[in-house]
């Protein structure tokens, strides 16, 4: 799940936005949880660096795109930028705030189809970690940027991922060593569960959309945790 924020005060352009990225899902399978902020205020003063990918408009009342990019890169340095224009040389100064790109409006799709590329290229890169499952005579790479969460049946793990699942044996122990950094936690002895597709936490179970996992008790303090502290939700 990639987690997108809008800041563009023009609600018509943020709504377009929305279905382009609704139509790149259904072509690409690529999922996005949206925010849209209506003003860079409102988008900075309860700001978490949960965001994957931030879509900042310059032209803005109360605070322009580039001042709040300036104040954006203190609390997340490293969210990929790209601004939303009418003119090109108003995003001329992106370099300083480390921006990637920007798109001129009013944005087309398959404008926005090359830069979102570009920065899940990007995305891709820097969350690199990948498994390698081992399936008969055929070994598969998995990114973890890809992967939902993996399961324990008996002695074989499955991995649940956004393009299908994979089975494969082994032991979770070895998996989780490797997908820590990459921000996978257990919320039970069977599950180890990216943190990025975690929706929502209510009593004893974590959902990754329609999907319910089992939090044990022994583990639900530590999972709560490190969910609330990795998605920016108030314990």
């Amino acid at each position: 799940m990639i987690r997108i924020a809008i800041c563009d005060d023009e609600k018509e352009a943020a709504d377009l936005f929305r279905q382009n990225l609704a139509r790149y899902t259904a072509e690409h399978g690529v999922d996005f949880t949206v925010s849209h902020f209506c003003n860079a205020i409102t988008f900075l003063e309860n700001y978490k660096p949960v965001y994957d990918i931030v879509f900042m408009d310059i032209k803005m009342p109360d605070m322009d795109g580039l001042t709040a990019a300036k104040h954006l890169r203190k609390l997340d340095p490293s969210v990929i930028l790209i601004f939303l224009t009418n003119l090109a040389q108003y995003a001329v100064n992106g370099y300083e705030v480390n921006a990637l790109d920007f798109i001129i409006k009013p944005i087309s799709y398959y404008t926005l189809v090359l830069k979102l590329e570009r920065a899940l290229d990007r995305l891709s890169s820097e969350h690199g970690i990948e498994v390698a499952v081992s399936m008969d005579d055929t070994v598969v790479k998995i990114r973890a940027v890809d992967l939902k969460y993996i399961e324990v049946q008996g002695h074989n793990l499955v991995f649940h991922t956004v393009k299908g699942d994979y089975k494969s044996y082994g032991t979770l122990k070895k998996i989780e060593e490797k997908l820590t950094a990459a921000d996978f936690v257990r919320c039970n002895a069977c599950y180890l569960v990216n943190m990025k597709y975690v929706t929502a936490i209510r009593g004893d179970t974590a959902y990754l959309g329609e999907t319910e996992l089992h939090i044990s008790h022994s583990k639900r303090k530590d999972f709560v945790r490190l969910v609330n502290n990795y998605m920016g939700w108030c314990s």
